[in-house]
């Protein structure tokens, strides 16, 4: 089994790739420290077995440089990996085509299982992390509010929400107005305000 594991922070991906270098069944682990290196890395000599992608690396650009991956590595599976995405985001990555949301708080062992579990073909997703995204529905937002609410809150433009969750920039617009609506917030920095204060991100 083969995989590529790119992420800018040295430490993070080096104790990842030991984790998975030192497992039964692993034979190569390559690294790559933005996603351009890692396009470079899929056209070398080996046909990795998994991708895992670091959501805020450089290059990425949020879903879109999951989308340029997919489309270099062709039927290889591609999965995010991430320390901060929120549930809602790891939600739309699988919907985008990930083959699963890999938490960096996730121990050595279930990661290195989740790894396996995905070159084999199946779609992952740790049940407690996604079930922060029903918890965290809560003023009455939906799903898609919450991670439109994350944005507000990581001070994020409505282009650069758009962006990260593969929608129109008017469709964030609407969202923003909505759940400002909804959390009876004065404009967005406000929303945000309110969002800390109830912990709804």
């Amino acid at each position: 089994m083969r995989i590529l594991v790119a992420d800018d922070h040295d430490l993070v991906r080096e104790t990842i790739a030991s984790f998975l270098a030192n497992s039964d069944g692993i034979a190569l682990v390559e690294t790559a420290a933005t996603l351009d290196e890692a396009l470079v890395a899929v056209q070398g000599e080996y046909v990795f077995d998994l991708i895992l992608l670091d959501y805020n690396m450089p290059g990425m650009n949020g879903l879109n440089g999951l989308a340029r991956m997919k489309e270099a590595a062709g039927k290889v599976p591609v999965s995010i990996l991430s320390g901060t995405a929120s549930p809602a985001v790891a939600q739309a990555a699988i919907e985008a085509g990930a083959m699963g949301f890999v938490p960096k708080t996730l121990g050595s062992k279930s990661m290195v299982s989740a790894v396996k579990f995905m070159a084999m073909g199946e779609v992952y997703a740790p049940f407690d992390f996604m079930q922060k995204a029903q918890e965290k529905t809560v003023g009455n937002l939906t799903e898609r509010e919450t991670a439109v609410l994350q944005g507000l809150c990581e001070g994020k433009s409505n282009k650069e929400i758009a962006r990260d969750l593969d929608l129109q920039e008017v469709t964030i617009k609407l969202h923003v107005k909505t759940l400002s609506r909804k959390l009876e917030a004065r404009n967005r920095t406000h929303a945000a305000m309110i969002a800390k204060e109830r912990c709804l991100v």
